[in-house]
């Protein structure tokens, strides 16, 4: 009962007011004998008991009140139960992708199928190169300090300046040179031995340190390999260099680690793969002595100059 109810003395709300039940909004008054609100309001129609259950007029359903969630807890649990689903499919997404990528980016199919022995080869070819550079280095630090010592500059220059001749000319085709090499046979029908074949060899071996070479066809025609040199198929399986026709097998002369040079022509998928692939054979000698005589016209510049 409220407080209005006791001021009044009857319990019950005056003529003309509102029913305010003292239960929670939408429950019926708790008080065992209280009677329905309809009827104690003035403005509720009574029904007629004697009508047609059609003919009763219908009661208005209630209002939401606001605030209130439509739908109630389960629509808000339908919702967060489709939100956590999408969060669950869009992390097995990513994860997916995240492991995608890393077995492909972690996965070398290359070296994954290259032989115990033939990595160990890379690695010692590597290692070669490592230690010709250095090399080079401390020469070039020691021609260097020779040429800052004043009395013996001008010797030292003389010296170096020799030096660098010798070895741009060798470079270049114009000097003969002799040395430490391998000699290597390329035999087989024109298509294993093709002049892409033979190119790829040139540049394998240039790789691996090749200092000086030239190549020789079977009639003893032979044509030094210089940076500019080109090599052309010719007819009836014959190999043009430099405008020099060449019959096979063909032979390459070369300067250099033996040891490094046949481990870069013997690399899985090489320069040896590919010829036997097509039929062909290469085999590789080492030479204690290789002499590369042959030699190129020396190239006229017409534009470069040198910087002074």
């Amino acid at each position: 009962m409220s407080e209005e109810h006791r001021e009044t003395g009857t319990g019950w709300p005056r003529p003309g007011e509102p029913v305010r039940p003292s239960g929670p909004a939408g429950e019926p008054d708790p008080r065992p004998e209280a009677p329905d609100p309809d009827e104690l309001s003035p403005l509720a129609p009574v029904p007629d008991e004697s009508a047609e259950p059609a003919e009763r007029e219908a009661v208005p359903e209630s209002e939401p009140e606001p605030g209130a969630v439509a739908g109630g807890p389960s629509a808000a649990r339908r919702r967060f139960s489709s939100a956590g689903a999408m969060i669950a499919v869009l992390l097995a997404l990513l994860g997916f992708t995240l492991v995608v990528q890393f077995k492909t980016t972690s996965t070398d199919p290359t070296l994954a199928a290259t032989r115990e022995e033939d990595l160990v080869r890379i690695s010692s070819d590597l290692d070669s190169r490592e230690r010709r550079l250095r090399q080079e280095i401390e020469l070039l630090e020691e021609s260097q300090r020779q040429l800052r010592s004043g009395e013996q500059g001008r010797q030292a220059a003389l010296e170096e300046a020799t030096r660098r001749a010798d070895e741009l000319g060798i470079l270049a085709g114009t000097l003969p040179a002799v040395g430490p090499g391998l000699e290597v046979r390329f035999s087989g029908p024109a298509k294993a031995v093709s002049s892409t074949r033979i190119l790829d060899a040139v540049q394998e071996l240039r790789g691996a340190g090749a200092e000086a070479m030239q190549i020789q066809g079977a009639d003893g025609t032979a044509a030094r390999i210089i940076a500019s040199t080109y090599f052309v198929d010719g007819p009836d399986g014959a190999l043009v260099v430099d405008g020099r026709r060449l019959t096979g097998p063909f032979t390459i002369m070369v300067i250099g680690d033996p040891a490094t040079m046949r481990t870069a022509l013997n690399i899985p998928g090489g320069v040896v793969a590919s010829v036997r692939d097509g039929g062909g054979n290469v085999t590789s000698e080492d030479r204690e002595v290789v002499e590369v005589s042959q030699l190129h016209a020396p190239i006229k510049l017409d534009h470069a100059r040198p910087v002074s």
